[in-house]
């Protein structure tokens, strides 16, 4: 059960790393304004924003990866700690965003689905 967890963690992890990169360098792609409901001409007022926010999700992503990581090694009970905190606060975080802005419904259940999922498979 330990690979599945990891395997789940780290391909969560990156999709955080990925949406992060995403918000912090890209806001300003046209392609992407549908993706974070950005209104082409409110993408210079919400730059700041965006780019705090993507590096606060590539350093989750990051604390996923390492708590998968050590969840494998000696250090298994600080892998498990950091991955069910990771874990945790993005279920609710997911539950806050659609909460917040119900447009974003299948960002909030790419955002609290699989940590959910890990998080039941660490606590059975």
């Amino acid at each position: 059960m330990t690979g599945l967890i990891q395997v789940l963690s780290v391909s969560f992890g990156v999709l955080l790393i990925f949406v992060g990169v995403a918000e912090s360098f890209f806001i300003r792609d046209r392609r992407r304004h549908r993706f974070f409901l950005a209104d082409p001409q409110d993408t210079d007022t919400v730059r700041l924003r965006t780019f705090n926010l993507g590096f606060y999700n590539v350093i989750w992503g990051s604390g996923t990866i390492v708590g998968a990581l050590l969840l494998g090694g000696t250090e298994a009970a600080a892998g498990r700690t950091l991955l069910l905190f990771t874990c945790v606060a993005h279920v609710i975080l997911g539950a806050i965003l659609f909460l917040s802005e119900r447009r974003l419904w299948a960002s909030a259940i790419a955002e609290a689905l699989p940590p959910l999922v890990i998080t039941v498979q660490l606590l059975a």
